[in-house]
């Protein structure tokens, strides 16, 4: 007999980002959509009629109920610390979309609370969960790269004025935590660290050239220096026509290696090893991505349902999952560092 826990999942704020949600928690076997919550009920209602769970418009009925384990907040960044309290003081375990919260300080209470309440924390990235990301994980982790010399990150995306009209919390410095670099390139700031080890300092430049009626930046660029010695350059904008792929490219003494979006489509190291000709056959076929280059809900449900699922069998193993606290809280330091440079015109240590 089968007897393996059901998880019951609850989502709070009902943005396009929790549609994602709940389709990869229905595609998930030992999980189920409890409810939701939104302080305007007619959006939880809404959502409750498209998602099949309960609506709520008082967090803590929500957080009441018994068989709610995890939480998946889904709010505006700057609100993602007072509903993570609230959940772990309830004993809840929670998952939290990117960026954890908008400065290193608001990360730092949340991980702390976790830790005092015995509950599990993970922030959403899904892009390392695809196989093609951690392909390249471990082709560094083995060494064939070399010695890393250069790891650079590209997110050139479009957005329209009306992407920022639609939420007034969108483009603010206090409930965005900043912008092109923040709220979109924060997925490839994520990954290029992962591949590339810590930061050790950085030095930037940003701008807003199409976007004029928000407060933060549209666009960034920023060089890095890694602990280990290798250098790297972040280029990310929401003003450029048409946009294209999110790109990150990896550079070593021995090997390169790019890829655009979930597409690896370059692989080459000195030493040819017996897999790579499959690994450059099986990405000359077109995946239909888009990674949200115009549309940001142009996006696939899988990464955030690996993510999930990873997110139970830590509760299950009663471990870490992959990416916790303390690993969501490295891109927001990055970022925040890139911010004061730019604001300082300094390099400023990570």
């Amino acid at each position: 007999m089968n007897t393996e826990k059901i998880y019951g999942f609850g989502i709070v704020g009902t943005g396009a980002i929790a549609d994602v949600h709940a389709e990869a928690i229905k595609h998930i076997p030992n999980a189920k959509l409890i409810g939701v919550f939104n302080r305007s009920f007619e959006k939880a209602d809404v959502f409750k009629q498209k998602h099949n769970c309960m609506a709520f418009d008082k967090l803590d009925d929500l957080l009441n109920l018994e068989e709610l384990d995890i939480v998946c907040i889904c709010t505006p960044s700057g609100l993602h610390e007072d509903i993570a309290l609230k959940a772990m003081k309830k004993g809840k375990h929670c998952l939290i979309e990117k960026p954890l919260e908008v400065t290193t300080e608001k990360c730092d209470h949340i991980i702390e609370a976790a830790e005092e309440n015995n509950v599990n924390l993970g922030v959403i990235f899904p892009s390392r969960f695809y196989p093609e990301s951690r392909k390249i994980k471990s082709a560094i982790d083995i060494g064939r790269f070399g010695n890393l010399v250069i790891g650079s990150a590209y997110v050139k995306w479009s957005r329209t004025e009306a992407y920022y009209k639609q939420n007034a919390w969108r483009g603010t410095w206090a409930l965005d935590g900043g912008g092109a670099l923040m709220n979109q390139a924060i997925h490839a700031v994520d990954v290029l660290q992962w591949y590339m080890g810590e930061v050790e300092s950085v030095r930037s430049l940003t701008g807003n050239f199409r976007h004029r009626e928000i407060e933060v930046e549209d666009t960034a660029v920023a060089i890095l220096k890694f602990k280990n010695g290798a250098l790297g350059v972040i280029e990310c904008s929401t003003a450029i026509h048409p946009g294209f792929l999110k790109r990150i490219e990896i550079s070593g003494t021995e090997g390169t290696a790019v890829i655009e979006d979930t597409n690896i489509i370059k692989w080459e190291f000195a030493r040819e090893d017996a897999e790579d000709h499959a690994v450059v056959e099986s990405d000359k076929t077109e995946k239909a991505v888009n990674g949200g280059v115009s549309n940001p809900m142009a996006i696939s449900f899988l990464g955030h349902q690996l993510q999930l699922e990873d997110f139970i069998s830590s509760l299950n193993k009663g471990v870490e999952p992959f990416i916790d606290g303390k690993e969501g809280r490295k891109s927001v330091r990055i970022i925040e560092a890139i911010y004061e440079s730019a604001k300082t015109g300094e390099a400023i240590k990570v």
